[in-house]
C-alpha cells in the first residue's frame, strides 16, 4: 500500500468548519478550524450565513495548506465534506444563496411536520414513523408556504452539504445519507415516492429537490481548477460524497458494523447504530436503508440540546471571568453528590428528538429551594443531559437493539467531569478515540475509500482509527441515578400537556 496517499476531511459544523489532511493511517498531518456565527431571529428560528462557510473553508485551507509541503499537497487524492443537517438553503441557478441558510435545529416548521405526520405514509415505517420538525421536507414546505417569492425564485432548494460540494466541483448531487436520513428517501423501494410528495403539498418536488442521489464514498466530481491553484494541490483531487457531519462521524469512531453505539458530543448528542436486519424501534429515527455503508441498516437516537445547555449556563450566569469556566464548575461540581439533592431538569431547550420527538418539549430545572446553588443548577444540567441519553439507550434496548458499549467524541469528552457522569448514569463504558473529533476523521475516512486507498469502510476504520481512553461506570451511582431518572421521566409525563399550550 502506497503510504504517500493523503486524504483530506472537512466538516462543516454547527459552530465551525474544520480541515484536516490525514496520512493513509488516519493520522493528522495538518488541521484548522474556523468558527462562524449562527443567528436566531425568533424564539425557536436558527440561521447561518453560506458565505460565512466559504469563508471560513478558505481560512481554514489556507492555513493547513499553508504548513504542508508540495510533495503531500499534491499527494492529497481525494476531499469529503459532511455537514450539519437538515440545513436547508434556496439557491439560484449559479448556486448563489437566495436567503440566509435555515439551520438544522430550526423549529419553524412545525405545522408542515404534522401534515406530513398525518398523511401516514408508507414512507414514513422508514424514519420511526414520522418526520422530524427539523429535516429537509418539512422546512421546504415551510418555504413554499411562507417565502412563496423565494420558493417561485429558486433553482433548487439544498442542504449545506450539496451547496459546499458545488462551490468544490460545480456539480450538484445529494447524499444518499442526507437523502434517507432526512428526506424520505428509501433504496429499497425505488427512491422517491411521488405519492408522498403529493400528499405533502410539495408535487413539483422534482423542480425544487436535487434528485441525483450518490452513495457514500461515491465520486461526485473533480475539484475545480480555481480551487487546486488557488492552494497548489492535486489538480486531479477527487471530491467524494460525505454525508451528515454525525453519521459520518460514526467511521471516525471506527464504527462500521453492529455491536457498537457511536455517540457525537458536541452542541447536539446523536447515538447511531448498525443492524444488519430491518428494526422498527418506536421513540427511533429509521431505520435507514444503506444510509452510509452498504447492506447495513441505520437507527437514530437524538439530542437537540446538550452542549448548547452548558454554553447557556456559562452565559446567563457569567463566568467570563474565570480562567477556565468550565474547570471552575466541575471544582464546584465535585462538592455536589449524584442527583444535585433534589435538583432534576430536562435537556429539552429546544424540544425533544428522541424518544418522545416534541418540538414543543421544554426545558425545566426542578426541586429548587434557596438551599441549592449555582453549582447545583450546572450539576443538574449536566445530569439531565445524561438523563435523556439513557433514556434513549433505554429505549434502543428495550425493543431488542442491545448496546454494550459507548464509543464518542465531540467537545465534550474533553470534560472528564462529563463523561464519568454520562457513564455513571447510564451504567455503559465509553470508549474515547484519539481523535476527539471524529466527523473530520469520517470525513478522510471516505475519502480514502472514495479514491480506492481503502476497499471497505470496515477496512478503512481499522486502518485509520485509534482508540485513546475508556470510563468506567460506578454501578453504587447507576443505582442512585435510576431514582432520578424515574423522576425526570415522570416530570415530562406530567407537563407535556402543558408544554404543549
Amino acid at each position: 500500500m502506497n503510504t504517500a496517499k493523503y486524504f483530506m476531511g472537512v466538516d462543516t459544523g454547527t459552530q465551525s468548519v474544520r480541515v484536516v489532511v490525514t496520512d493513509i493511517k488516519g493520522t493528522v498531518i495538518s488541521g484548522d478550524e474556523q468558527v462562524y456565527e449562527t443567528f436566531y431571529p425568533q424564539a425557536g428560528w436558527a440561521e447561518q450565513k453560506p458565505g460565512d462557510w466559504w469563508k471560513c473553508f478558505n481560512e481554514a485551507t489556507k492555513n493547513v495548506m499553508g504548513s504542508l509541503s508540495k510533495e503531500i499537497r499534491h499527494n492529497i487524492q481525494a476531499l469529503s465534506v459532511c455537514s450539519t443537517s437538515s440545513t436547508v438553503v434556496p439557491i439560484d441557478v449559479n448556486g448563489n444563496p437566495l436567503t440566509d441558510a435555515i439551520m438544522w435545529m430550526d423549529t419553524r416548521a412545525k405545522k408542515e411536520m404534522k401534515i406530513i405526520n398525518a398523511t401516514k405514509n408508507p414512507v414514513l415505517e422508514y424514519s420511526g414513523g414520522e418526520d422530524s420538525v427539523e429535516w429537509m421536507i418539512p422546512k421546504v414546505l415551510w418555504l413554499k408556504n411562507n417565502k412563496k417569492d423565494i420558493y417561485e425564485q429558486s433553482y433548487k432548494i439544498i442542504e449545506q452539504l450539496d451547496w459546499m460540494n458545488y462551490q468544490l466541483c460545480g456539480k450538484f448531487a445529494t447524499s444518499i445519507c442526507n437523502a434517507t436520513c432526512k428526506w424520505n428517501y428509501i433504496e429499497c423501494e425505488g427512491g422517491w415516492n411521488e405519492e408522498f410528495f403529493k400528499q405533502v403539498g410539495l408535487e413539483d418536488y422534482e423542480d425544487k429537490l436535487v434528485l441525483d442521489v450518490k452513495h457514500v464514498g461515491e465520486l461526485v466530481g473533480t475539484v475545480i481548477p480555481e480551487f487546486a491553484d488557488r492552494y497548489d494541490i492535486n489538480p486531479e483531487m477527487k471530491i467524494v460524497q460525505g454525508g451528515i457531519d454525525a453519521h459520518i462521524g460514526m467511521l471516525g469512531l471506527g464504527v462500521a458494523k453492529p455491536g457498537k453505539l457511536a455517540m457525537i458530543m458536541g452542541t447536539s448528542f446523536v447515538q447511531l447504530a448498525f443492524s444488519e436486519k430491518k428494526l422498527n424501534l418506536a421513540g427511533i429515527w429509521g431505520p435507514y436503508n444503506n444510509a452510509i455503508v452498504p447492506d447495513q441498516w441505520l437507527l437514530e437516537g437524538g439530542q437537540i440540546s446538550a452542549g448548547s445547555i452548558i454554553k447557556w449556563f456559562m452565559r446567563e450566569f457569567d463566568l467570563s471571568a474565570h480562567e477556565n469556566p468550565y474547570a471552575y464548575m466541575n471544582d464546584l461540581v465535585a462538592k455536589i453528590p449524584a442527583g444535585s439533592e433534589g435538583l432534576v431538569a430536562l435537556d429539552f431547550f429546544q424540544g425533544n428528538r428522541t424518544p418522545y420527538k416534541d418540538a414543543n418539549a421544554k426545558g425545566v430545572i426542578y426541586g429548587l429551594t434557596l438551599s441549592h446553588t449555582k453549582a447545583h443548577i450546572y450539576r443538574a444540567l449536566l445530569e439531565s443531559v445524561a438523563l435523556g441519553t439513557k433514556n434513549i439507550i433505554d429505549n434502543f434496548e428495550a425493543q431488542g437493539c442491545p448496546i454494550d458499549i459507548i464509543v464518542g467524541c465531540g467537545g465534550v469528552t474533553k470534560d472528564a467531569t462529563w463523561m464519568q457522569i454520562i457513564s455513571d448514569v447510564t451504567g455503559k463504558p465509553i470508549i474515547v478515540t484519539e481523535d476527539a473529533s471524529a466527523s473530520v476523521l469520517g470525513c478522510a475516512i471516505v475519502a480514502a475509500v472514495g479514491c480506492g486507498a481503502y476497499e471497505t469502510f470496515d477496512a478503512a476504520t481499522n486502518g485509520m482509527v485509534k482508540e485513546a481512553y475508556s470510563v468506567q461506570p460506578n454501578k453504587e451511582l447507576y443505582d442512585t441515578y435510576q431514582e432520578v431518572f424515574n423522576t425526570y421521566t415522570e416530570i415530562y409525563d406530567n407537563l407535556k400537556g402543558i408544554m404543549a399550550k
